[in-house]
């Protein structure tokens, strides 16, 4: 007893008799990064930017699926188990974007603006570290503000200093966007070091100035319906400051084919984890194939070496894929797949439309000519253009441009065709002008049709409860069925 006694004192003493401090490390994982370089964190941020417009069963890097744009644009159906397409996706978690890329992309303006070694030279001028962080930091909230409507922005990515962010208007959210983007290709300089960690663009500033005024003319036709003026002056500064001009400057993204955690999401839905719950809709996969559209076999696999099959849209009888319907084309299932964020198809169609609408915009010719090179510009993207099959293309009555609305509809349904799995631009072009001309599902779970927002995640009334009361008192319902600003009737 004597001896234990001696023993608990001896072991008192020296935990007395220690440093606390030689405890700190006790409960640290040695491999958890505690800071990183600023090229590291837009890297990182860089990762997510392609599920904004390939719309994927799952998202790599957050974990959730963007998949169901791609039913409220009808680009694909689904086949054993239906229902997404029936728009069962009600509310969609935001957490992944507020504390991944966005978080990243505030952690470099910070660093920039404290002059942290984690933004030394090396990871780009100082100038051109900060353009790009706010100009990716503005994509991503022109993402969330177009899906949700108000959003928490101005108040947001302030960590303990702002735990209940109030919600702000869309309108105010998009003022400021326009703003970010304009000063932030002001400030890129080409002539100073580019940003290093630039996965997409490969630090080319002058590359990053097109970005920013592409984002800026696409925002632009957002607007249209709801603020012409300031529409207009907005376009015509995008375009004067220097959008994408020719299918070389095509924004696209490439997908590692070898590494699992950045290889293409259909891969790994298709190959790697052999599901089969998706084909090509019967929506779209007819129309091409009624208008001969050569892109149809670059979209859709061929079934017997020739066939397209495709599948009847927005049905709940459960109905088995493979060798019967043709799931998305081998080309866009591949591992290392190069995949479109803005082409100079888009640009195209963009000015189209705004010449059809009658805007004066800088360097314009006929709507018609801006049309047929938009289309063109697609065919050569998707690697299926010829001289010939093109001119017999665009003089079928179904796809030759009329004036007024008609011409319209056909400059955003062909926009819509070129568009393929990038359900959330074309949703949003559908929300906004109504064409393409889409009917809705016909067994869908809401008879009020396709979903024009989509609802706050289901946790932010119990997170931010005053804020989130006043922002539905404001805005409408938290459904998917209150218009955001823009989409006016």
């Amino acid at each position: 007893m004597k001896n234990k006694f001696i023993l608990f004192i001896a072991v008192l003493f020296a935990m007395v008799a220690c440093d606390p401090g030689d405890f700190d490390d006790t409960n640290v994982d040695p491999r958890r990064v505690e800071e990183a370089p600023t090229r590291t964190l837009l890297t990182f941020s860089l990762q997510q930017l392609p599920f904004t417009v390939w719309n994927t069963p799952i998202r790599n890097v957050g974990g959730y699926s963007t998949v169901h744009y791609n039913f409220f644009s009808q680009y694909l159906s689904e086949g054993p188990y239906p229902a997404s397409s029936l728009y069962s996706t009600r509310n969609l978690s935001w957490t992944a974007w507020y504390t991944g890329p966005l978080y990243n992309l505030q952690t470099i303006i910070n660093l920039n603006n404290e002059d942290s070694p984690l933004a030394d030279l090396g990871n780009g001028s100082k100038n051109n570290q900060l353009a790009v962080a706010r100009i990716l930091k503005a994509y991503y909230f022109w993402f969330l503000t177009d899906t949700y409507g108000d959003i928490p922005y101005f108040d947001a990515l302030k960590g303990n200093e702002v735990l209940q962010p109030s919600f702000d208007k869309q309108e105010d959210i998009y003022a400021d966007l326009f703003k970010e983007l304009k000063e932030a290709q002001d400030m890129i300089n080409v002539n100073e070091a580019g940003v290093t960690g630039d996965i997409l663009l490969g630090g080319d500033m002058a590359a990053w100035k097109k970005f920013a005024n592409t984002a800026r003319l696409y925002m632009s036709l957002r607007l249209l319906e709801v603020d012409r003026a300031k529409a207009e002056a907005e376009m015509i500064s995008a375009i004067n400051d220097g959008v994408i001009e020719n299918t070389s400057q095509d924004v696209t993204f490439k997908f590692i084919g070898g590494d699992p955690n950045n290889w293409n999401p259909w891969y790994e839905n298709y190959s790697n984890d052999n599901r089969n719950d998706y084909a090509i809709s019967t929506t779209l996969g007819d129309y091409m194939l009624e208008t001969e559209d050569p892109r149809v076999f670059v979209y859709a696999e061929t079934l017997n070496g020739t066939d397209i099959k495709t599948l009847p849209y927005g049905s709940s009888a459960a109905k088995n894929i493979p060798g019967i319907y043709s799931r998305i084309g081998p080309a866009l299932q591949a591992a290392g797949t190069e995949i479109p964020i803005f082409t100079y198809a888009q640009v195209q169609f963009a000015k189209a439309e705004a010449v059809n609408r009658g805007i004066a915009i800088p360097g314009a010719t006929a709507a018609a000519d801006h049309y047929y090179d938009a289309i063109k510009a697609s065919w050569e993207f998707w690697g299926v253009y010829d001289d010939a099959e093109y001119l017999q293309f665009i003089t079928d009555p179904a796809i030759v441009y009329v004036p007024g609305d008609a011409g319209l509809e056909k400059i955003i349904t062909q926009k819509w065709v070129h568009q393929y799995l990038n359900g959330f631009e074309s949703w949003t072009d559908w929300r906004r002008t109504g064409y393409p001309n889409l009917s809705p599902a016909p067994d869908a779970v809401d008879t009020r049709g396709i979903p024009r927002r989509m609802g706050y995640p289901s946790n932010a009334r119990a997170l931010n409860e005053e804020n989130y009361d006043a922002v539905i008192s404001r805005q409408g319902p938290d459904d998917n069925y209150s218009r955001i600003w823009w989409d006016v009737e």
